[in-house]
Order: structure tokens, then C-alpha cells, then sequence
């Protein structure tokens, strides 16, 4: 540790070491850079035993297979000292490749969801001696859709210390983990850092999806007199089309879109038209193709959807030296989005102000998919044998009696080629 740079423990390995050595189940949510990845390592490396078991004891899932990659890195630099396998399953290679390295003896698996599912479902990952569950970066894991991996995953895995490193926690989040963690500890950690940017005044509405977003912008704008001129801002162009569409009025000119689409849409092909034009009093703009604009003279943005990059959404909100303008920026955000609030956060050194819905509003569920049709024509098995008149019944001799796992078989296999 010494040699790897690390002195002094960081806020979350202090709050969560000993809960981590202790067995307990833990969420611990912090900011990039806060040292999660760090804490569950240490962790790991300090209650793992050596055993001579060939299941693995520890299974770390990540998003990605670069982030795979990097943990293993990190692993590998702090375990110089201790004669450890480690394995990475993120799809590279071929399943019976990582079958076979999987039988010969493992003690860490990291792996993403997807890979490590497949390989389990061929009975090539044994979880029966799995020590301790982690999953790392879940908020990436929840945004690409793998949740259903990782809870079959954690339950088939059975009794066992269960840790999730993120860095928010919502709804989506608190659904998957209930699953398979019962009454677990949660930690929290921020590290703004010393420094405070001073911005525009902020206000951030949480809310559960898109058409709740549509619902309350067009809430907020039929104040004419409050909300006199306006900049929306959206990430695609598409986007800004369809809000446009949604929020249009009766009045000619006073809803429009920068650079529309097409001809007979309303719309400015320069910002500093629709600052002049007295009719126009909202214009949503797309991040996607769109320069730096200036934004002097208008008093209210709405980030009806976060930038990909934070950079984008500092520039319109952190104040340059000597900049006394008055400006409100509000901002809409889901779960998904608030990934991307936490880094705003961070980089601002300041939390942005939560707003209350207006109770008027009409916020909408998100919606699931249908059921099956109870209409739909269902085909009936035939008790027949499959193949027509070539088909015949295996002689006594032929019939297999057996049902070996990939997992056997790999271990069958390997003896052969070392004896």
C-alpha cells in the first residue's frame, strides 16, 4: 500500500472498513475519485484465507471490460505480496477458454454481468463456496439495463457478504438490491474539495421520466410575466423538434426551435434574432451541433436534459470574473441523470438546491411492458416424435444415461492432456 501511493485512509474507507471486515452487507455511495474501487480491494485482500477450494470466493461485477481490466490492475498492484488467481470474464475471449481457467482454480472473479451469467448458466462458474458479492459502478450496471444478471447472480450465489459501490442511489437501484440484500448498511461520503465556483442561482427538480419533464416545464412556462425570455436546452436535435411540438402555443413566434429542422417549423437560424424578436419568448436549443452561445440578456435556462459533458453545462453556469448578471438555471433530472448531477456537484464544490414539484402537476408512471395476449394462437405440443419417418428410437446401448456440466467436463478434459 505504501509503495502504491496510499498513507492515509480516504472518508469512505474509514466509515466502511470496518462494516466491510466485519461482514456485513454495505451500499457505500460516493463521488468519482472518493476511492470505492480502493475500499472493497483492501477489503477483499485483507479477509480473504487461502484455501485450496476450486470455486472462486469473491465475485466482482463491473459495467465494462475496461473497467475489468482496471480493477484486476489494482488488484494485482496490491497483492504483490500473496500468491492470488485472478480471473477477468468480460467476452473477449471464448467461453470454453474461460471454462477451463475457471475449473483449474480461482480465487477472484471480475467480471461483467452478461459474461458471468452465460458462464454460470453453463455450469462453468461454481458459487458455492463465494465468499463475498460485489458490484461495482451499479449505477453503470442499472443505465445499461443488467440488473436481471446480477440479482439471479447474487441469489443463486446464496449466503454471502453482499457490497454495492455506486455513486447514487434511487429508486431503480434500491428495486434491484432489495432482491438479494437484506437491511443493509448504507454509507454516504461527498467530496466537494476546498473549493466553491460561484454560479448562477440553481434550482434542480427531480423527476421520474420524460413526459413528467414535458408536464412541468409546460407548468412553469404559462408564467408569461415571470418566464419572459427563455433558453431550453436538450441533446439532440430530434429532441428539440418533438419538445418544441409539445410545448407549442397559440401565439405565433412565442415557442420556436434554433436552427429547425425544416423550413416551415418556427425557429431562428441565429441566437441574437431571437434575443431581439419581442414576440419570441422560448427557444430550445440543441446541444448537439450548437457553439458556445452568449447567454447575457437572458434571465432564466432550463436543462430540460443534462449535457454528456459537464464542461457544457459549467459554461453556462459558473460566473467569469466581473460578471454580475442575473441568471436562473433549472434544471430537470432523473434517475439516470443524477450520475451526471453528482459530478456537477463535485465540480462546483456545492449541491444544487432541490425544488419541490408544483402539486398540480400531472407526473406520469413510467410505463412496463405489455403482457402476453391472452388472443395470440398458442401452438399445442404434439405427443408425436419430432423428425417424420426418418425418425427412430436409440437402440438401449446408445441412450445417455448421463449429465455431465461443462465444468466436469473441462476438469475431464484437463486431466487427459496432464496425465
Amino acid at each position: 500500500m505504501t509503495d502504491a501511493g496510499y498513507l492515509t485512509p480516504k472518508e469512505i474507507q474509514a466509515k466502511t472498513m470496518s462494516r466491510i471486515l466485519g461482514g456485513q452487507d454495505v451500499i457505500a455511495v460516493g463521488p468519482e475519485g472518493s476511492g470505492k474501487t480502493t475500499t472493497y480491494i483492501l477489503g477483499v485482500l485483507m479477509r480473504l484465507k487461502y484455501t485450496k477450494d476450486e470455486a472462486p470466493k469473491v465475485l466482482i461485477l463491473v459495467a465494462d471490460a475496461d473497467r475489468a481490466i482496471a480493477v484486476i490492475d489494482q488488484f494485482v498492484s496490491l497483492s504483490k505480496n500473496r500468491d492470488l488467481n485472478i480471473v477477468g470474464l468480460y467476452g473477449t475471449g471464448g467461453l470454453e477458454a474461460e471454462i477451463n481457467e475457471l475449473v483449474l482454480g480461482i480465487d477472484i472473479v471480475v467480471a461483467t454481468p452478461n459474461r458471468a451469467r452465460a458462464i454460470y448458466l453453463k455450469l462453468g462458474l461454481n458459487l458455492s463456496k463465494l465468499q463475498t458479492f460485489i458490484v461495482d459502478d451499479a449505477e453503470l450496471i442499472i443505465k445499461q439495463g443488467m440488473q436481471l444478471p446480477v440479482c439471479e447472480l447474487a441469489r443463486s450465489a446464496g449466503k454471502c457478504q453482499h457490497l454495492v459501490f455506486t455513486e447514487v442511489i434511487h429508486e431503480k437501484m434500491t428495486k434491484m438490491t432489495d432482491q438479494f440484500m437484506n437491511f443493509p448498511t448504507i454509507l454516504e461520503v461527498e467530496d466537494f474539495g476546498d473549493t466553491k465556483a460561484e454560479t448562477v442561482d440553481q434550482v434542480l427538480y427531480l423527476v421520474p421520466n420524460y413526459k413528467t419533464k414535458i408536464n412541468l416545464l409546460h407548468n412553469l412556462l404559462r408564467d408569461d410575466e415571470v418566464f419572459d425570455k427563455v433558453v431550453v436546452f436538450v441533446n439532440s436535435r430530434l429532441t428539440a423538434q418533438k419538445l418544441t411540438k409539445s410545448i407549442a402555443s397559440e401565439r405565433a413566434g412565442e415557442f420556436s426551435m434554433l436552427k429547425p429542422l425544416h423550413f416551415d417549423e418556427d425557429g431562428f437560424d441565429n441566437f441574437e434574432d431571437f434575443k431581439e424578436a419581442e414576440e419570441a419568448r422560448v427557444l430550445v436549443v440543441s446541444n448537439e451541433g450548437t457553439a458556445a452561445l452568449d447567454l447575457s440578456g437572458i434571465p432564466f435556462i432550463f436543462h430540460f436534459e443534462l449535457p454528456e459533458e459537464k464542461e457544457t453545462f459549467l459554461s453556462r453556469i459558473v460566473k467569469s470574473k466581473g460578471n454580475t448578471q442575473e441568471m436562473v438555471a433549472i434544471t430537470f433530472a432523473t434517475d439516470m441523470e443524477l450520475v451526471q448531477v453528482k459530478k456537477i456537484e463535485q465540480a462546483i464544490g456545492q449541491k444544487l438546491e432541490i425544488a419541490v414539484l408544483p402539486e398540480e402537476i400531472l407526473v406520469e408512471k413510467t410505463s412496463k411492458p405489455k403482457g402476453l395476449d391472452k388472443n395470440r394462437i398458442v401452438k399445442v405440443k404434439s405427443d408425436e416424435p419430432a423428425g417424420g419417418g426418418a425418425y427412430h428410437d436409440k437402440k438401449e446401448s446408445n441412450t445417455k444415461t448421463y449429465n455431465y456440466g461443462i465444468g466436469q467436463k473441462a476438469k475431464m478434459t484437463m486431466k487427459k492432456k496432464h496425465s
